[in-house]
């Protein structure tokens, strides 16, 4: 969201001042004249921030509306494990990270929507999982109750980030997922094995920098290494978002995988709880009940 405010390039265009702020949803259709969506079926969309939507059939394409199956998941896991932070941490860390058995990868914003998939993903593919998240209670979290291998609070200073990743990652690291950027992919990119991955799915330290984009200082590491550095949008990956539900649905079902959600309330509320995002005070997925 923070993205999509500054009137830049990128994958998609900015919102416009006066606009609704662009944002997935679910909800429950309340009245209907389409023949494929009926009066009390789930759905999920870019509805925006607002308790009603009025969609027309190409407004249905253009949101991207469908409907949702709730056996598979709670409306909450649906914006998040079975949302876009699954499908961001599913093709972010199988089609871009080309993950094998026996590698370490390290996750940043571990406690976080994407970040909490990739870990648990990457324990089910057989990795070594080592987080980075802020706060003690969420680097307990992930270790206890996600199954990481370790944590490293990056909110502790008496240990640098670059000891710890020495200390928690002896066999170097080969494939980062970056959901920080700044300091923190700097000193990962210290660590890199060769012929590394470091998935670029976002760079929140750097969203409301302002002044120039602190970018990585360690890059020739990429070249030493004969390492990758990719970004990923999870929209490339729409017409295989189905596989994705179907395996996570599933991990889900049996318990291998947990999805935590920390939930606000009230739409007049929005500007505040988006900037939650930017204290770390959120526990998992970001969501507002309007």
């Amino acid at each position: 969201m923070r993205g999509w405010l500054n009137d830049t390039k990128s994958y998609i265009r900015p919102v416009a001042i006066g606009e609704v702020m662009r944002a997935s949803g679910v909800g429950k259709i309340i009245s209907s004249t389409h023949s494929n969506y009926k009066v009390g079926d789930t759905v999920m969309g870019g509805f925006g921030v607002q308790k009603y939507s009025l969609l027309g059939p190409k407004d249905i394409k253009v949101a991207g509306v469908t409907k949702i199956d709730i056996t598979k998941g709670t409306p909450e896991q649906w914006l998040n494990t079975l949302g876009m932070p699954g499908m961001t941490a599913y093709f972010g860390f199988k089609e871009v990270g080309l993950p094998k058995a026996g590698e370490t990868i390290v996750v940043s914003a571990a406690a976080g929507a994407v970040g909490q998939t990739v870990g648990q993903l990457a324990k089910i593919y057989g990795l070594k999982v080592v987080g980075i998240a802020g706060g003690a209670d969420k680097c307990e979290w992930v270790v206890d109750s996600l199954g990481f291998d370790s944590c490293i609070d990056y909110k502790n200073s008496s240990v640098s980030i670059k000891e710890s990743l020495k200390q928690h990652c002896p066999n170097g690291i080969d494939i980062y997922f970056d959901n920080v950027g700044g300091d923190i992919l700097d000193a990962v990119l210290g660590r890199i094995n060769r012929h590394a991955r470091i998935v670029i799915c976002g760079a929140i330290s750097q969203y409301n920098t302002t002044s120039a984009i602190h970018g990585p200082k360690n890059y020739l590491s990429l070249l030493v290494n004969r390492a990758r550095m990719e970004g990923m949008v999870v929209f490339d990956y729409a017409d295989k978002y189905h596989h994705a539900v179907d395996e996570i649905g599933r991990y889900l079902k049996s318990g291998k995988m947990k999805s935590k959600e920390h939930i606000e309330t009230g739409i007049e509320n929005f500007p505040e709880a988006m900037n939650i995002l930017f204290t770390g005070k959120n526990f998992g997925k970001l969501i507002l009940k309007v």
